[in-house]
């Protein structure tokens, strides 16, 4: 940890537009001037960009029109000026074909904007999946004191006196009324009830996930990231992100000492330890590596061994919803009770270390936040595997699928596209059985494009109707992390760069060994080497625009889906922009 200096006035970033007695600095006074502050307002004081993802498509974040006031009001009572400036919301509902397309795109423009205006720091306004990691990469990569505001869950979905969890539940009774068990009325009853506020999804899906991670790395508040969205609490904690930013400008406390590896080894083992999304390993190895911290599948995989499951929340757990873990103690608690296995030196945005911001946390309800000697699952959430189906790598969520299909053998089903499966999964003929494993391919960071959630492959109808709900599915796409059931995931190399996934014929037997980690195609290498070569590259998806720019750089998921050439090692941006 590098010795911080208190910052004085001068030697503020944002004094290089506005200090000098020059010509250009005349013109931003100016400006600032015609925008309605005086010089007090903004010489002389740090001036924090609030990036707010707000967006009228954007439901996770709908309360973030209000909550940027309370940010602000923060920054303001603490000495600072804020200004909002809006950045890609990146929705998941409504974006297509899939918000990982642009995940990217947020981080680059998070990193630009920061980069090319008067910022002494920022607070990064965030929560629905992509947000967090694109954010989170960009700040890193710009290198001005940050801090992460997380959106919260919503509140806990409701129909008919049953409890609803956003995702889980909707594909669940998908499911029943695909078997003809569910009416019209009862769909229309599930449809309104399942989404009660603003706020992310109120399952451990991808949003919580990495809100949680944020707050392990140490870039939020302490317990910030499980405050249901609008809880008055989220309001307090949203106006102290303002004050606490002011304080770190002036500690100069930047990114750079706060993701550091023993950081991100805490991030990992909480995430394991909360029954985490699938996606938490593309985001976090995509995080790590734009800090220069080097973490792979293997590490991740070694610390899911070891870290038992403690969060019983919903789909991993099987009772509990966020709002109700927030009620339990939230992550503070859940991270007390794993203080022993975590780095306690790690510094946070606060200043202080992490063992410091756990004192007095507490669980209040140990069947929502379990002991380590009571755990939902005595490993961590997710595991990897490896094979000749997937040299590289690929992921699935242990806890979330019937222990059954833990080590199965069976014939493939494989579909190239998704509506080809679709239309197979509808099909009341289709001539399928539960030892059948079914594969979708063409749907990584390129095939997909842009790695879609395409991987919880619907049950086929067929096998619904005589009352099966789970069978072993395999993908080079991602899931939501509100998704559950046999599926393995991320499959890397993916198919349409011509991985292993690529050569699998419809009859060849998968076997999948979950104790092992591996998943193979029980084929002849003999015979895996003639496909390999008879096999041709498909048409390229895009010839223009940022897909065809996202469609070159893109890296396989078990790099974390990056560009390469915004990856720490690839080297270093080329510093303040000068003030002509």
């Amino acid at each position: 940890m590098r010795q911080r200096i208190r910052k004085t006035p001068d030697q503020l970033r944002s004094a290089r537009w506005f200090a000098p007695d020059d010509l250009r600095s005349f013109g931003h006074r100016s400006r600032m001037m015609q925008l309605g502050f005086s010089e007090d307002d903004f010489r002389g004081r740090p001036i924090i960009g609030v990036l707010n993802t707000w967006s009228e498509l954007n439901t996770c974040h709908a309360h973030f029109r209000d909550r940027v006031v309370d940010v602000k009001r923060g920054v303001q009572l603490s000495g600072g000026l804020a200004v909002e400036m809006p950045s890609l919301s990146v929705d998941e509902s409504f974006t297509k074909p899939t918000s990982m397309l642009y995940r990217n795109m947020l981080a680059m423009e998070t990193e630009e904007m920061i980069r090319s205006h008067p910022l002494d720091g920022v607070v990064l306004m965030g929560g629905c999946d992509k947000t967090t990691p694109g954010l989170v990469m960009g700040a890193i990569s710009a290198g001005v004191p940050m801090i992460y505001l997380p959106a919260g869950p919503m509140l806990r979905g409701n129909y008919a006196g049953k409890v609803l969890g956003s995702g889980s539940d909707a594909w669940k009774y998908w499911d029943e009324r695909r078997a003809g068990n569910v009416s019209d009325a009862e769909w229309l009853g599930v449809q309104g009830g399942i989404a009660r506020s603003a706020g992310t999804c109120m399952t451990m899906g991808t949003a919580a996930t990495m809100m949680s991670i944020a707050e392990a790395l140490g870039l939020t508040l302490p317990g910030a990231s499980s405050i249901p969205a609008v809880d008055s609490g989220h309001q307090r904690m949203s106006a102290d992100c303002g004050r606490r930013i002011v304080d770190m400008v002036w500690e100069d406390l930047t990114p750079d000492e706060i993701v550091t590896p023993a950081a991100v080894r805490n991030a990992a083992i909480v995430a394991m330890a909360t029954g985490c999304s699938t996606n938490a390993v593309v985001h976090l190895i995509a995080i790590a590596r734009r800090a220069d911290v080097d973490l792979t599948l293997d590490d991740l995989d070694a610390l899911g061994r070891v870290t038992p499951l403690i969060a019983n929340v919903r789909p991993s757990g099987k009772d509990y919803l966020m709002e109700d873990f927030y009620y339990a103690g939230g992550l503070r608690a859940l991270m007390k009770e794993l203080e022993d296995r975590l780095d306690g030196s790690a510094l946070t945005v606060t200043g202080r270390p992490m063992a410091e911001n756990l004192v007095g946390a507490e669980v209040y309800n140990p069947d929502v936040i379990r002991s380590l000697s009571n755990p939902v699952y005595s490993e961590g959430s997710l595991a990897v595997l490896r094979g000749n189906l997937c040299p590289d790598g690929a992921v699935i969520k242990p806890a979330a699928c019937d222990p059954a299909f833990h080590v199965h053998e069976g014939p493939a089903l494989v579909f190239d596209s998704y509506p080809e499966m679709k239309a197979a999964v509808d099909d009341e003929t289709l001539d399928v059985t539960p030892d059948h494993v079914m594969v979708l391919r063409n749907a990584g960071p390129q095939g997909g494009p842009g790695f879609p959630e395409w991987g919880m492959l619907p049950i086929p109808k067929a096998l619904i109707k005589k009352g099966h709900r789970d069978m072993l599915r395999i993908s080079d796409a991602r899931m939501s992390g509100t998704s559950y059931g046999a599926c393995v995931l991320h499959v890397a190399p993916e198919s349409y760069v011509g991985g292993p996934l690529a050569l699998l014929r419809t009859g060849d037997i998968v076997r999948l060994d979950l104790p092992a980690r591996r998943l193979d195609m029980l084929v002849d290498e003999a015979e895996i080497e003639r496909r390999r070569a008879a096999w041709t590259p498909p048409e390229p998806r895009f010839e223009r625009g940022w897909g065809w720019m996202f469609s070159r750089h893109v890296t396989q998921a078990d790099q974390g889906c990056d560009f390469t050439f915004l990856q720490a090692d690839f080297g270093r941006a080329a510093g303040e922009p000068d003030i002509y």
